[in-house]
């Protein structure tokens, strides 16, 4: 990997902290013709300066490296705004509560977009007294299957993982749940609204 991170993006984050070269350079111990050298696609900085750029531009090392500046503007924590992240090679899922840059075995993981089901991955949620009862129309083989189900209110997240050659299917207190997402490994995220 002869790029692994932009003058452009060390420019846009210095001028946006209202340093000069000279200042990032001192911050470094370097000397700020290297930060010209960055800037400008002369050079790269050291692998040992990830880190420290970073924390210099106030920005963490997957942001800088992916050349995203994410800031978290859901103050308020809206639990409907919840993405969910699966990494492809150890199934590992990560949610969090609106946009965010997420990594894991070395990789950026981007937000799953939910989509509506088909008739291969139909979503039947049925209100049994104080529960709904989810079920998911899908095998459920070692190569391919639903991985997990969640309900999804503005108080949080409900979270079922499933497993290979077990059933598709999830029990979730009611407590205002808005959406019902289920996850496929091969077709990715569906979603319905609950009824």
């Amino acid at each position: 990997m002869d790029r692994y991170v932009t003058g452009a993006v060390i420019k846009k984050l210095r001028e946006k902290k209202n340093m000069t070269q000279e200042d990032l350079a001192a911050k470094l111990f370097v000397s700020s013709k290297a930060v010209s050298k960055w800037e400008t696609g002369q050079g790269f900085p050291d692998i040992s300066l990830i880190e420290p750029l970073a924390q210099a531009l106030d920005i963490s090392v997957i942001e800088l490296l992916s050349g995203e500046d994410i800031r978290n503007t859901n103050r308020a924590s809206n639990m409907l705004r919840s993405r969910f992240y699966v990494c492809p090679v150890c199934g590992n899922v990560i949610r969090t509560i609106g946009e965010s840059v997420v990594s894991c075995c070395g990789i950026t993981l981007p937000a799953l977009d939910p989509e509506d089901p088909d008739e291969d991955h139909k979503i039947s949620c049925d209100r049994v007294e104080d529960e709904y009862y989810v079920t998911v129309a899908h095998p459920m083989t070692k190569e391919h299957h639903i991985s997990f189900i969640a309900a999804v209110s503005d108080k949080g997240v409900q979270f079922v993982k499933l497993y290979p050659e077990s059933e598709a299917e999830a029990r979730f207190r009611i407590n205002g749940v808005k959406y019902i997402c289920a996850y496929c490994n091969h077709h990715g995220l569906f979603r319905i609204k609950a009824v």
